[in-house]
């Protein structure tokens, strides 16, 4: 027996876990997952990262788009618009469901974790998928427009505004959610998903007593690098690495992560930049494909990182 938590947020990470939990036990799989990019939405929760990892593991999400669900309709969000409602977030109708089951159990005073217990249970997972902290955390974008919630920044807006600055609202405050701070010390392994580092990671790090955690846990610590060629693999990591500073490359990425990963998962493509980030850091760099474009090579980098990991005892 293996356990292995992971640090998720976002599509990357959704899919890192689909591959791991066919390639070892899934109970012996804990992903803790980013609530910065949760928001209130026409008088409802949403969960986009929780709901992403929650549907990929259990076969619903849509294939297209690595978020939502497949085969949605959108008769509910045509009428709000016609309404004059907010329509600027894209909520299908059967995802709709998920909403109001989560706004309506938050309602009546149950936290965060028990009810993604109870929604992945009833689709049949048997991993543990778990928000980072069942208190308010919310990612707050600095752009040269001024401070933007994050899904005005990544939904309303596109992306579009330079990151100036990225700040935690809550995270002084957020205390791990039950279970969090024991995945992360009694884990063999934990993994870093291929997430972005600023929007998916960070606000995971910014709870308090989640970085103490993870730096005095006696696991080793294998980081995937999101950035394969100089280009994120999906959405804005590339831009935000730019505007904030940062080589846009995995040797920016390993510089980031290079206190807190043991191991450092580097793509075929970047194999030149291993001896540098060797050399600049204190990880070990492994090189093998990253680029999840199907099942077999979700499981094969999957089952890679533990494997490398695990070497690194």
């Amino acid at each position: 027996m293996t356990r292995v938590s992971v640090l998720a947020g976002g599509v990357g990470a959704a899919r890192f876990l689909d591959g791991l939990v066919r390639v070892m036990a899934p109970q012996d799989v804990t992903a803790i997952v980013n609530v910065g990019d949760d928001m209130e939405w026409a008088g409802l929760h949403i969960s986009p990262d929780l709901d992403t990892v929650t549907y990929t593991l259990a076969d619903l999400v849509n294939p297209e788009t690595g978020w939502g669900l497949r085969a949605e309709s959108r008769r509910t969000l045509d009428r709000l618009s016609e309404l004059g409602g907010p329509d600027w977030f894209m909520i299908g109708d059967l995802d709709l469901a998920t909403h109001l089951y989560r706004t309506h159990r938050l309602s009546q005073g149950d936290p965060l974790s028990e009810i993604t217990r109870d929604l992945t249970q009833r689709l049949g997972l048997d991993c543990r998928i778990t928000p980072v902290t069942d208190d308010r955390l919310r990612t707050v974008v600095g752009t040269d427009a001024g401070e933007l919630a994050f899904q005005d920044y990544f939904v309303r807006r596109r992306a579009s505004d330079a990151v100036r600055s990225l700040r935690f609202d809550g995270s002084d405050s957020a205390s791990p959610a039950p279970f969090v701070l024991d995945a992360i010390r009694d884990a063999d392994v934990i993994v870093i998903a291929p997430s972005n580092p600023f929007l998916s990671i960070d606000p995971l790090l910014s709870v308090g007593g989640v970085r103490e955690a993870l730096g005095q846990s006696k696991a080793p610590v294998a980081a995937v690098s999101p950035i394969i060629g100089g280009q994120a693999v999906k959405g804005p990591a590339g831009d935000i690495l730019r505007s904030l500073g940062h080589d846009v490359s995995a040797l920016g990425v390993a510089r980031i992560y290079g206190e807190l990963a043991d191991v450092f998962i580097l793509d075929e493509a970047d194999a030149r930049l291993a001896s540098e980030i060797e050399s600049e850091t204190e990880m070990r760099v492994v090189v093998m494909p990253t680029l999840m474009t199907d099942v077999e090579a979700k499981m094969s980098l999957a089952s890679g990182t533990v494997r490398a990991a695990l070497d690194a005892v």
